[in-house]
């Protein structure tokens, strides 16, 4: 039988209708691509077999199948989880997924301190009203709803996000700066349980930006046991990169230990050149919290540049309240002049990355919604003062007012040796810290970190193939197997039979980035063929249209905890 059907599948090479299967075994066979199965092993050479939407089998097969590829001298892997992903809004414009889907990633993990729900109709509204270059209606109220909405307009990627203790607070007190009541705080522990039953990964807080600044330490281990409770992830954007790196990591080991969570520290750097010689201390802290018996963990994107926006320059205080009230406050002389004292003196109370870049030069602005400014996109905050004739602190307050926006922008602040010695790190997943867009449409109206187009396609070109940091193997299990373990994904993150066919085919020799910061807008290249849950969404390097993206849930999914309402 099997000498008859190898007869007919060469008949069918001969005819080119390699595609058309009779009564075949199997949708898909990958034949002899090299195998890294996630775990970090040996590699090693066979055929991958799908079925449906999950790998059927792996070996020596017959090519008995709809679709067989020919994967000879590339590497087959599983798809690739970007543990920090800001496909929140531009999954809603493009559901392709197009910069994240061309360097292999089949999961995108949203949520990094804000998440899109749940939402109060004053929050709906703000949404709503501080759009930029996205415009689209906020159909949804909970977090369950909001990727469920996103699955049913149709996405190449799959979905998934944790649940922002500072949305949790915006929904229970506003932008306030303050404790919250124990009545407000038993309603953000009530949100935080539904979202996870509803399929977050945990709760996630970012503590530079306003309100999650405000929160403190028992807030957040409040919240974190909720999540702790569901089996999910306390990850938080540290209090301090910077200058009070140190103590604001020891914040997020208490709360895990206190909590009873495992605990994850997103996009870890040191920033600052003052500060870089703290990284060994911080990798020593986490490495025996981690031989205590406590899950700390990490993940990183691979480029020396931050992106956030000019909010991430001026105090806290300023920013109580809210967007609006934070820009009616720098319209004020005296505050105004506060504000410019604060952002150019040194400090560790507050996180300031104006002065951290250590000059204006080092301040990339990449994003505005006032059309009269676009045109400055891609100056530096320096080239923008000089034009301006003002000092770079109030051109900066100036922009923020002018565009009624927090203003997208770079901030150059790491060492490229520090981003190599956190490469090498086994508990260090990855994350491109950026939305998922396309060459194209309303993506170009402004500019972005190359990050968006770059990350993962940066770490396998330019850091295992040309710089031999890591190797493949064990790059791929930090892309796969390692952010899957972490968030307690049902089959997914390696090659194994009964594993969603999540899997990328790409080529390690050829394999490369090439978005820059004066011109992001350029897709990574040597991925070839991209599946998410069995359909193919790239062919030979370009996009098929397809949309199989499904919500992936968090351990918490359905479950009800009664004391977590307490």
């Amino acid at each position: 039988m099997r000498k008859v059907r190898l007869f007919i599948y060469a008949v069918l090479l001969i005819a080119g209708i390699s595609g058309v299967g009779l009564c075949a075994t199997y949708d898909v066979v990958i034949r002899s691509g090299r195998i890294y199965n996630g775990s970090g092993g040996a590699s090693y050479v066979a055929d991958v077999a799908i079925k449906d939407d999950r790998i059927e089998a792996i070996g020596t097969l017959e090519p008995d199948a709809n679709l067989v590829i020919d994967a000879r001298g590339l590497a087959v892997a599983p798809g690739f989880i970007n543990m920090l992903s800001w496909a929140t809004e531009s999954l809603i414009e493009d559901g392709r997924s197009q910069s994240d889907i061309r360097q292999g990633v089949t999961l995108e993990v949203m949520g990094e301190g804000s998440s899109m729900g749940p939402l109060n109709e004053t929050m709906k509204r703000d949404t709503a009203q501080s759009q930029g270059d996205i415009k689209f209606s906020v159909e949804w109220t909970t977090l369950g709803e909001y990727l469920d909405c996103l699955a049913r307009k149709g996405v190449s990627t799959n979905v998934a996000s944790f649940v922002g203790a500072a949305t949790v607070r915006v929904y229970a007190l506003g932008y306030e700066d303050r404790k919250p009541t124990p009545q407000e705080l038993d309603l953000m522990r009530k949100l935080v349980a539904q979202a996870m039953q509803e399929g977050a990964m945990g709760v996630s807080s970012a503590l530079i930006y306003s309100p999650g600044v405000y929160a403190d330490t028992d807030e957040l281990i409040a919240l974190a046991q909720v999540a702790g409770e569901y089996g999910g992830l306390y990850i938080s954007h540290l209090r301090s990169e910077g200058n009070d790196l140190l103590a604001a990591l020891d914040e997020l080991i208490a709360t895990a230990r206190k909590a009873n969570v495992a605990a994850e520290v997103y996009h870890m750097k040191v920033a600052g050149q003052a500060n870089w010689p703290k990284l060994d201390a911080m990798i020593g802290k986490i490495e025996q919290a981690r031989a205590e018996g406590l899950h700390v963990t990490a993940d990183m994107y691979t480029y020396t540049a931050g992106a956030t926006g000019l909010d991430a320059a001026m105090p806290p205080w300023v920013q109580a309240g809210g967007h609006e009230a934070w820009v009616e406050r720098l319209r004020d002389p005296a505050v105004r002049h506060r504000v410019v004292k604060e952002m150019t003196t040194p400090t560790n109370e507050w996180e300031n990355l104006f002065l951290l870049a250590g000059k204006a030069e080092n301040v990339l602005l990449v994003e505005f919604k006032n059309e009269k400014l676009k045109p400055l996109t891609g100056k530096t905050l320096a080239e923008v003062a000089k034009i301006r004739g003002k000092s770079p602190a109030e051109t900066a307050i100036d922009l923020v007012i002018e565009d009624d926006s927090r203003v997208g922008t770079v901030y150059f602040l790491m060492s490229e040796e520090n981003v190599k010695k956190q490469l090498k790190l086994p508990w260090v997943s990855f994350c491109s810290d950026a939305g998922s867009l396309a060459c194209e449409g309303t993506f170009l109206k402004s500019n972005v970190h190359p990050r968006a187009y770059g990350n993962f396609a940066r770490l396998l070109g330019n850091y295992v193939r040309q710089e031999k940091v890591i190797t493949l193997a064990e790059a791929i299990k930090r892309l796969t197997s390692l952010p899957a373990e972490n968030l307690k994904l049902d089959r997914r993150g390696r090659l194994e039979k009964g594993y969603y066919a999540d899997v990328v085919v790409f080529d390690p020799e050829t394999i490369i980035d090439h978005a820059m910061f004066e011109k992001p807008h350029q897709y990574g290249t040597g991925v070839k063929h991209v599946f998410v849950n069995g359909t193919q969404v790239l062919k030979d390097g370009e996009h098929t249209g397809a949309t199989p993206g499904r919500v992936v849930r968090g351990p918490g999914y359905g479950k009800q905890i009664q004391k977590s309402q307490k």
